[in-house]
C-alpha cells in the first residue's frame, strides 16, 4: 500500500481507502458477516482510511462498521463520518441546524462505538437552503465537537466543485479536509483545475467514486444516476471499446484516479471481498502498455469532446421541487 500526507492534518492516508456506504446495503443485500470480513482484510492490506455517514443505510452502515472495529487498535484506522443528511423521508433528509448536527453526531458515535473520529464532514453541502447555513450554523457546531475532542479535524463535502471554493474563501472555521466525487475519473477531470486554488488552503483532497458511479464499467450506471444522454453514451462506447481490447475499464478508471499525486486518498466502496481484492490489485499492479493505450485513446476519443461533463444541479433541483410537492396545500 502507498499512503499519502491528508493536507495540514498529518494524517498519512493510505492512497486507496474504503468507504463503508455498501454496508448498509446502499447498493445490493449484503450479509453482515461478510461485511465485517470485508472491512477485516482492508484494514490487514494496509487501507488506513475508512468513511461512512449515518445516511448509508440510515444507520446500518456505522453500526455494521462498529461491530466490525470491535477489537481493533484504535490507532490503526482513520475514520470519518458525515452529519447533515440522514433518512430516506424528502423532508427528513437534511437538517443543517446546529442542534441536529449535535445530536446526529452523538447517534452516529454510539452506533460506532468510539469516543471521536478523525474527521467529521458536513454531507452534502449543497443541499443546504443557502451557503450562510453552512458558514454560519453548520461549521460552528462542528467546531465545538472538535473543541470537545470528540472530533480531531473537519471536512466538508459535495458535488459542485465552486461550493468548495466559496466555503474555503469565506469560512471563520478551519476546514481540514474536501470530499469530492465523480469529477477525478477518465470522463470528468474538472477537480484538476481546482487543484492549484484548494492548495492555498492546504486542505486535504479525497476523492470518491473512480468509475463515476457505474460509468466507467462494462455493466453501466443504475437507472437513477443522474448524467445526461451525452455522457452515458460516451462512457458506453469507452466500454465497448475496452470490451473489444479486452481490457476491463473499471481498472483503467481506477488507475486513473489513483495516478493523482495531489489527491491524497481515492474511496471506494464494496461489501464484497473479491471487489475489495480487485481494487487492492489497482494499487499495486501497473499498467500495461496496452492498457496505457487504451487509456489515452478513450480519454481523447471519448471524454475529451464531452462538452458537459457533469450532472451539477439536477439532483438538487429535483430534491427541492419534491420537497415543494410535499408541502404544497
Amino acid at each position: 500500500m502507498k499512503y499519502r500526507l491528508l493536507g495540514k492534518t498529518g494524517l498519512e492516508v493510505s492512497i486507496l481507502s474504503f468507504g463503508a456506504s455498501s454496508l448498509g446495503s446502499v447498493f445490493r443485500s449484503t450479509k453482515e458477516s461478510e461485511s465485517i470480513e470485508v472491512v477485516h482484510e482492508a484494514l490487514k492490506s494496509g487501507i488506513n482510511y475508512i468513511d461512512v455517514a449515518p445516511w448509508y443505510g440510515h444507520g446500518k452502515a456505522e453500526t455494521v462498521l462498529g461491530k466490525a472495529l470491535q477489537g481493533v487498535p484504535r490507532d490503526s484506522y482513520y475514520i470519518a463520518t458525515k452529519v447533515g443528511r440522514y433518512l430516506p423521508e424528502v423532508d427528513k433528509m437534511f437538517d443543517f441546524s446546529k442542534e441536529k448536527i449535535v445530536a446526529g453526531f452523538e447517534e452516529s458515535l454510539e452506533r460506532l462505538g468510539l469516543d471521536y473520529v478523525d474527521v467529521l464532514q458536513i454531507h452534502d453541502m449543497e443541499f443546504a437552503p443557502s451557503l450562510d447555513i453552512i458558514l454560519n450554523e453548520t461549521l460552528p457546531a462542528m467546531m465545538k465537537l472538535k473543541e470537545s475532542g470528540k472530533v480531531k479535524f473537519i471536512g466538508v463535502t459535495g458535488y459542485p466543485l465552486e461550493n468548495f471554493r466559496r466555503v474555503l474563501e469565506k469560512t471563520t472555521v478551519p476546514v481540514d479536509t474536501i470530499l469530492s466525487y465523480c469529477h477525478c475519473s477518465m470522463n470528468d477531470r474538472t477537480l484538476l483545475d481546482y487543484i492549484d486554488e484548494f492548495k492555498k488552503y492546504d486542505v486535504g483532497i479525497i476523492n470518491a467514486s473512480p468509475i463515476s458511479m457505474g460509468l466507467l464499467s462494462n455493466r453501466g450506471p443504475p437507472p437513477w444516476h443522474p448524467a445526461s444522454q451525452g455522457i452515458r453514451s460516451a462512457c458506453k462506447q469507452a466500454a465497448e471499446y475496452c470490451q473489444s481490447q479486452d481490457i476491463d475499464i473499471s481498472k483503467l478508471a481506477m488507475k486513473f484516479s489513483l495516478g493523482v499525486e495531489e489527491v491524497a486518498t481515492t474511496l471506494v466502496s464494496t461489501a464484497s471481498l473479491s471487489n475489495l481484492r480487485k481494487n487492492i490489485e489497482a494499487v499495486t499492479e501497473g499498467l500495461t502498455d496496452v492498457e496505457k493505450q487504451a487509456m489515452d485513446y478513450i480519454i481523447e476519443n471519448y471524454f475529451r469532446q464531452l462538452e458537459d461533463k457533469t450532472w451539477e444541479g439536477v439532483e438538487v433541483n429535483e430534491y427541492w421541487n419534491k420537497l415543494k410537492q410535499l408541502k404544497a396545500p
